[in-house]
């Protein structure tokens, strides 16, 4: 094991550079170009042998991979924001194909209007799409991630893409140490890609062509038994990984200080680790409350929440993101959850961090503050002077 201090992103190429990657497609956009950057260093001073396909769009670096992981190869892309929606259609493909794809998402606002600030709307609002979506805190788990990201996906029981998610700058841009294995012990972790469901030159075959509806639902209920898989094999996978490495990262809903908590904060990616040091200091002055990590979104750890829901009587659940004319989407999704769970606690829906915003250990208390309170609220924003509302036409 060494140690080396990378940030997020290249923590993800590092962790691609191990997993032995044979097809990277690129197409820059920021915050996410650094990630490919550094894999085309790899591949040009012959650290990964791999293809290297520069592209003209982001719709087009999707395709390059569904392509190349329809022939077996083992197939990696990046992207953030308007890129990743530009993929939309291709996304779609993807999961239908049964395409073990892994992809980093450097999570970053939507424009208009322009900002390249971390949220979490872009990867969000692709979430029915059928792919995996991982939301890592720190560069040490987003190489540890990557990884496991490869082996869930290319699990014959899964072989379902998955998405490797980072909160812009945060998170990307941001170093610290981080242990990077030796490559002959990720290569006992992530062996050889199987050929599954791939075409062969000279076999008479055919992928993704047409069906009508006396088929289709079952392809579409095969999609839903691979992810419903994913839950059930994740924690094998991260025991696994476990075992070889001596770090875990807490499954897919990894909780702190919950067992006798009054009031729990639900949180995804970078703003953790800021609650993680404010239910620290709130334990110190005799607060019962406590931290839920969703590291794993789609598909949703519902069982996991509902065990939670079993010994907390208030949730709070922080959004990066909104659904207009709704809520948080997270924290609409955990209430549905919730719904047929024998106990179920109040749920209130938070909003912070959207399009970069600092998410301060301010908030964090304001936040624990309203779960305690007597009333609590539907949908709480984060302080906002009204110079700061824009509304544009």
């Amino acid at each position: 094991m060494t140690r080396e201090v990378l940030s997020g992103n290249a923590a993800q190429a590092y962790a691609v550079r191990l997993a032995r990657a044979q097809v990277v497609s690129a197409y820059p956009i920021t915050p996410q170009t650094t990630i490919v950057e550094q894999l085309s260093r790899f591949v040009a001073d012959g650290t990964l042998d791999a293809r290297f396909v520069e592209v003209e769009s982001e719709h087009s670096a999707l395709q390059v991979v569904v392509s190349a992981s329809a022939l077996g190869a083992r197939s990696y892309t990046a992207t953030s924001s308007q890129g990743l929606l530009l993929m939309h259609e291709l996304l779609h493909w993807a999961a239908g194909l049964r395409a073990p794809i892994v992809m980093g998402v450097v999570n970053r606002a939507v424009a208009p209007p322009w900002n390249i600030g971390a949220d979490h709307t872009d990867t969000i609002s692709q979430r029915d799409t059928g792919w995996v979506q991982l939301y890592p805190e720190s560069s040490q788990e987003v190489l540890d991630t990557v990884l496991q990201a490869f082996r869930l996906a290319e699990l014959a029981e899964v072989r379902l893409p998955a998405m490797v998610n980072e909160d812009a700058f945060y998170l990307s841009h941001t170093v610290e140490p981080v242990d990077v294995p030796p490559a002959e012990l990720v290569d006992r972790f992530l062996p050889p890609r199987e050929g599954h469901a791939i075409l062969r030159p000279g076999v008479v075959a055919r992928l993704g062509s047409f069906t009508g509806p006396d088929h289709y639902v079952e392809f579409r209920h095969e999609l839903a038994r691979a992810t419903d898989e994913v839950l059930r094999r994740l924690p094998e996978v991260e025991e696994e990984f476990r075992r070889l490495t001596g770090r875990t990262h807490g499954g897919a809903l990894a909780t702190y200080r919950t067992d006798d908590a009054d009031a729990v904060l639900v949180t995804m990616g970078t703003m953790s680790t800021t609650a993680r040091t404010v239910v620290d200091e709130l334990r110190a002055a005799g607060r019962k409350v406590g931290l839920a990590k969703l590291r794993l979104f789609r598909p949703l750890p519902e069982e996991e929440l509902r065990r939670l829901a079993g010994s907390v009587d208030r949730l709070g659940v922080v959004d990066r993101a909104f659904t207009f004319g709704a809520s948080g989407p997270v924290a609409g999704e955990v209430r549905a959850a919730l719904y047929a769970a024998p106990q179920r606690p109040r749920v209130d829906s938070f909003l912070a961090g959207i399009g970069g915003r600092d998410v301060t250990p301010g908030h964090v208390h304001r936040m624990f503050e309203e779960l305690l309170g007597p009333d609590g609220a539907e949908t709480v924003w984060e302080d906002l002077a009204p110079t700061e509302v824009g509304v544009h036409g």
